[in-house]
């Protein structure tokens, strides 16, 4: 199996305009320059996804959520106090309000959530969640296709992965309302999985399973649940 790429049997769909009855819609912002790996995933098949950077994302079709990473959430949509501004890195205004009116709108209707690396961020601070706003030993350049961080699950996590990459200077600190942590570092603890408690399927991982199959029962299991 090629690198990035999993069994999903998915298409792509950056600026279409029409609506293909057979596909299941998912929702979702890529930024520019980072799509290449989902390219690869989504692929070929029944799952199309509507990137809201570049097109308007049809909601009465869409069947699931996917949250991917990129720059920081900005300080206006954070539930703490950031005590130096160039703590946020590049944050995205547009974006932040997209993401946190669709994870909103998501989580009411009840459907599938996937969030990833900066996605997981969002979702913590929607449900009133706090972050450690600048972390060490995280964002190395061997990291980001390296899988060389070992995690520690809990006894409830339902897909596992023993070492994974990294590209972050941000995580979890205070959990939001029904989080429960699937993982750990193994070295400092920060928080690389988590799963909302009493909902359908919404699960969010810190590191970034796009950039290789080995991560692919994160993206089945997603996809499984998007009808």
């Amino acid at each position: 199996m090629e690198k990035g790429r999993a069994d999903c049997n998915c298409a792509v769909v950056w600026n279409a305009s029409i609506l293909d009855s057979r596909m299941k819609h998912i929702a979702t912002w890529v930024e520019k320059d980072r799509d290449k790996h989902f390219d690869e995933i989504f692929e070929g098949s029944e799952f199309r996804l509507w990137n809201a950077r570049v097109s308007e994302v049809p909601w009465g079709e869409v069947r699931g959520l996917l949250l991917t990473g990129g720059a920081d959430i900005s300080a206006g949509y954070l539930k703490q106090a950031v005590p130096e501004p160039a703590l946020i890195r590049e944050p995205e205004a547009a974006r932040d309000k997209w993401e946190f009116r669709a994870l909103r709108r998501a989580l009411g209707l009840g459907l599938p959530v996937f969030a990833i690396c900066r996605g997981q961020q969002v979702l913590n601070v929607a449900l009133d969640g706090t972050l450690r706003l600048d972390i060490p030993g995280h964002n190395l350049p061997e990291q980001k296709y390296g899988n060389v961080q070992e995690l520690r699950y809990s006894s409830s996590a339902q897909v596992r992965i023993p070492r994974v990459n990294s590209s972050h200077h941000q995580a979890i600190e205070k959990l939001g309302d029904g989080l429960e942590v699937e993982a750990w570092h193994v070295g400092d603890d920060v928080i690389e999985q988590v799963r909302l408690r009493d909902y359908p399927y919404c699960v969010g991982v810190q590191y970034h399973p796009e950039r290789d199959a080995v991560y692919r029962p994160l993206f089945e299991a997603f996809l499984e649940q998007v009808d």
